[in-house]
């Protein structure tokens, strides 16, 4: 698999979805089936960022000329970190906050509320501590973690084996979800309870089914339970009133 890595001081519309005279594939067409990874996300100008938003929702990227059009593929997982803050140290008790209210808002507005609606994941990362760094034992290794995720992936191939150009779990349409992501009564209550208090919209709803059925494959589980809706909730960081603290 191959990553593709976008820099915020060199990326423009173009550089990013295609485009030009002469219309040409952009770093999203470039990195189909592969990995797009974008550092320091609130960096980016917001209107380059939200051109991604369509191609993240359809696959695929059209561009329209008066005499033609093109269309390029754009499958590719979308990789990206941010700091909280314009300084990075905002909610870290051993660094003072340098960052105004007014200059971190300015800083986060640039991500969208639709464009995170469209990322399956957000997890915040919080500072380790050096007794963590220090710990002597070992951790899970790569090696363990990889047959996990190869047995995942072979169930969900196994899954869509009859479909065309369906072959793993984020790429179900809301009919597949509601064929493969069915939910007990606890989970269903769960799933409410979450998108009542956080205000959810119907595709942040929609990932949170994806990610849960990908828990269970991870876990060998025939059917979604609520550890795995619980689990898919707090993968949503982003998504919660005062994320920040």
């Amino acid at each position: 698999m191959q990553i593709y890595t976008a820099h915020f001081n060199k990326t423009t519309n173009v550089a990013l979805v295609g485009g030009g005279s002469y219309p040409q594939p952009g770093e999203i067409s470039m990195a189909h089936n592969g990995v797009l990874f974008l550092d320091e996300l609130p960096e980016f100008k917001r209107d380059v960022l939200e051109v991604m938003r369509q191609p993240l929702e359809d696959r695929e990227v059209t561009i329209s000329r008066a005499k033609f059009t093109v269309t390029y593929p754009s499958s590719f997982m979308l990789v990206a970190s941010m700091n909280p803050s314009p300084s990075g140290f905002f909610n870290d008790p051993s660094m003072p906050n340098t960052s105004s209210p007014h200059e971190m808002q300015r800083y986060l507005s640039k991500v969208s509320g639709p464009l995170l609606d469209r990322i399956d994941i957000h997890i915040e990362v919080t500072p380790v501590p050096f007794e963590k760094l220090a710990d002597d034992r070992k951790a899970e290794s790569s090696v363990e973690i990889r047959k996990r995720v190869t047995a995942a992936r072979e169930i969900q191939t196994k899954r869509f084996q009859e479909m065309e150009n369906i072959h793993y779990n984020a790429q179900m349409s809301s009919k597949l979800i509601r064929e493969y992501c069915v939910l007990d009564q606890q989970s269903k209550d769960l799933l409410k309870t979450a998108m009542e208090r956080l205000n959810l919209s119907a595709r942040a709803y929609d990932r949170i089914l994806k990610v849960s059925r990908t828990i269970a494959d991870l876990d060998n589980a025939p059917q979604i339970i609520p550890s795995h809706i619980a689990e898919a909730i707090q993968y949503r960081s982003l998504d919660r009133e005062g994320w920040l603290g």
